[in-house]
């Protein structure tokens, strides 16, 4: 289903998608291209299953546009609660508030997904990081990701963690960042662009 928002959430190029909601909508899905990992303790196997993938980005779609709707109500609800006691929703709102663009306005893609199980002095359960880049009219580039979990495979996915880099439309050539700016970025572009992370 196509989005018919300002901004358009494409995963892997792939035209997706969003999470709005309607009963007969299929789910969102990454395109193949999007490289995906797993990062287990060793000796743990694990293999996500089609309803993990579904549950995972359906969550992060619909954090994406919450954010980009500028619904604060929809977005912060499902935040992880232990992120929302760290982060008041009043100081949250207003650090979002005080930017005249978000990193949810721009078009959306997503480079990769990575699956983490029980990882280590973290809450236990199922972990989902979507690396993202997104690109703006105003010719901006944000890189971040999204982390979302599920405690058991009854639970619901919340959002427990986001990160983002803004780089100004100055400081981009042939649409990627200048090679002094990559090294600074804390974001996952592909492989082979040499970044900070």
């Amino acid at each position: 289903m196509a989005i018919e928002l300002r901004g358009r959430l494409l995963l892997a190029g792939a035209a997706l998608i969003a999470a709005v909601p309607a009963a007969s909508a299929a789910p969102p899905t990454l395109a193949p291209e999007v490289e995906r990992e797993i990062v287990t303790a060793d000796g743990v196997a694990f293999q996500s299953s089609p309803s993990d993938e579904e549950g995972a980005i359906d969550r992060f779609s619909q954090y994406t546009l919450a954010l980009e709707r500028r619904d604060y109500d929809a977005a912060y609800a499902m935040l992880r609660l232990s992120l929302q006691a760290s982060s008041p929703r009043l100081e949250w709102e207003m650090n979002l508030r005080k930017r005249s663009t978000l990193w949810a306005d721009g078009t959306i893609r997503v480079l990769r997904l990575s699956w983490y199980v029980d990882p280590a002095g973290q809450p236990t359960g199922l972990y989902a990081a979507f690396d993202f880049r997104g690109d703006r009219a105003d010719g901006s580039m944000d890189c971040g990701y999204v982390v979302v979990h599920r405690a058991t495979p009854a639970d619901g996915w919340t959002v427990v963690r986001t990160d983002t880099s803004e780089v100004p439309p100055d400081l981009i050539e042939d649409g990627v960042p200048k090679v002094d700016v990559l090294r600074q970025l804390p974001c996952y572009l592909g492989k082979g662009i040499a970044t900070a992370l």
